[in-house]
């Protein structure tokens, strides 16, 4: 039976919901991020140790801006809200992405949300933001050159943005199947599974389902 040690998610459809639901698509990115609380409590009771959320890309800044604005506003109205219930539950939030396009307020925002859960070790919550797969390579490879360090496998996975266990599960919601340059190093035998959901319909029975699912695969990860 497959162990677990990583899910990842990509929370496609927030918008579309929000239009659905005769709203606006900031309507279905509220209803999102209640989804997000949703499945880390889930993550929790099914002893997960760590998800990743791919909140948002490197491309995404081609949205309008004032759904980007409501985005990152709804991030930090979250991250005020519940950090005390972050701590009390002994999560860990990292970070991932490139943040020299932020304000200092937003930047300040992560740093202490970091710096508050560092110690806390119950489940790990990766929260992609500003983040391009392709961008974290490239950035990897750089650091291994100003520090002289050798161009190796090895040595490019340490210097990724977060050096964790490769995701086993990647879910991605609304009906798309593609990658969106999410994480295309560690997901080389990422096992992927792709829903006509939206985001803000799936629920702990969806990932429930797709665990016991994945616990029937044969994972070979290259032999036979």
């Amino acid at each position: 039976m497959n162990k677990i040690k990583h899910i990842a998610f990509i929370m496609d459809g927030n918008g579309r919901w929000g239009l659905k639901k005769k709203k606006n698509r900031n309507f279905g990115h509220l209803a999102g991020v209640k989804v997000v609380q949703k499945i880390v409590t889930a993550s929790m009771e099914l002893r997960i140790p760590i998800i990743s959320f791919y909140v948002f890309s490197s491309e995404n800044w081609k949205r309008p801006q004032s759904e980007i604005k409501y985005l990152f506003n709804l991030i930090g109205i979250y991250f005020k809200k519940e950090i005390s219930n972050i701590i009390k539950n002994n999560i860990k939030i990292n970070i991932m992405g490139r943040r020299n396009t932020f304000s200092t307020k937003i930047k300040t925002q992560f740093k202490e949300i970091e710096k508050k859960t560092i110690k806390n070790n119950k489940l790990i919550v990766n929260l992609a933001i500003n983040y391009g797969s392709k961008n974290e390579i490239i950035d990897s490879v750089k650091k291994l050159h100003s520090t002289k360090q050798k161009i190796t496998e090895k040595n490019i996975e340490k210097n990724l943005y977060r050096y964790l266990a490769h995701p086993d599960i990647l879910i991605r919601t609304g009906g798309k199947k593609r990658l969106s340059n999410f994480m295309l190093w560690q997901m080389a035998y990422t096992e992927l599974f792709f829903l006509k959901k939206l985001w803000p319909d799936f629920t702990k029975k969806d990932l429930s389902k797709i665990i016991r699912e994945y616990k029937k695969v044969k994972r070979n990860f290259g032999a036979v």
